[in-house]
């Protein structure tokens, strides 16, 4: 199979380095929108041309608290384990990040405790691990904008676990801070009052070899859907952060991540388009500039 092939969103690669092998994780239902959630494939390839799969990655139990939007797996190795990040939803509960976790990449991955872990009163969604430079693991996420108007980014210390937080979350911004973002014309149900909303999506942490800590992130732009940059002023998460001015990727591409191919080139890699049933992952090149990335010319 080629990419093309692959109907997936928010896609998650993971490259093994012993093996040689790009693992493919991401949001495979083929509706991911309505109706029981199915789990999440896996797909690898030697070249990130030429894919085989799919490998069933989490298979949800009949006992498995999430219903429903199964989204945005992400696989971690942190302490000899896999752990995979991922958002559910459920009736009567809000949308929340679960841990996974399996001796393997490919799983089969189980709950890592039986409940969530970002706050069971927060719309949340697209938790990612970072990992300080202590050693400690947070989880950054989304507070969603169907909650709180204005999307945010939060931040949470885990147990070193991965089992629970440690203390409240840390508010790291909001969307409408960036000055690539649009507010969004999609209508609030059941809202009694209307308040401009701006929508923050897949956070994803990489630290470039000069130390520098930079989130890569999703809002609605000026053409559609588009992947900003922003960077920790002091190199931690606590922040402050700086946003560039204009996105990275400015049109219908969404939810991105980068890596490493084994060839020592950086990678970010998305879905577009971002309409079911023909998202697809996207590969792109980049490079590191002035503490910053940027596509490779």
């Amino acid at each position: 199979m080629k990419a093309a092939d692959i109907q997936i969103r928010d896609p998650c690669v993971y490259a093994h380095q012993q093996e040689k092998i790009y693992y493919m994780f991401g949001t495979t239902d083929h509706n991911c929108w309505r109706g029981p959630g199915q789990g999440f494939d896996c797909y690898y390839s030697k070249d990130l041309r030429e894919w085989e799969g799919p490998i069933p990655a989490f298979k949800p139990s009949g006992h498995f608290w999430g219903k429903e939007n199964f989204w945005a797996p992400e696989a971690h190795k942190f302490n000899d384990r896999f752990y995979m990040f991922a958002s559910f939803k459920a009736e009567k509960r809000y949308r929340a990040t679960q841990i996974l976790t399996a001796q393997d990449v490919v799983g089969p991955y189980l709950p890592l405790v039986d409940e969530s872990v970002t706050p069971p009163d927060w719309q949340c969604l697209d938790g990612t691990l970072h990992v300080d430079e202590a050693g400690n693991p947070w989880m950054v996420f989304c507070h969603e904008w169907v909650q709180i108007h204005n999307g945010a980014i939060c931040a949470m210390q885990l147990t070193s676990d991965l089992k629970e937080a440690v203390g409240r979350p840390l508010f790291l911004f909001n969307a409408s801070e960036a000055r690539w973002v649009q507010e969004s014309d999609w209508p609030e149900k059941d809202a009694k009052y209307r308040f401009p909303t701006y929508v923050t999506d897949g956070p994803f942490l990489p630290r470039l070899s000069d130390g520098t800590l930079l989130m890569l992130w999703s809002s609605l732009g000026a053409k559609g859907y588009a992947m900003g940059v922003s960077r920790s002023e002091n190199g931690q998460i606590s922040g402050p952060w700086h946003h560039d001015p204009d996105p990275i990727w400015a049109e219908d591409g969404r939810h991105g991540m980068i890596f490493k191919t084994f060839a020592g080139q950086l990678m970010l890699t998305f879905h577009s388009p971002n309409q079911s049933p023909n998202e697809r992952a996207v590969f792109v090149e980049i490079e590191e500039k002035d503490g910053g990335i940027q596509l490779k010319m």
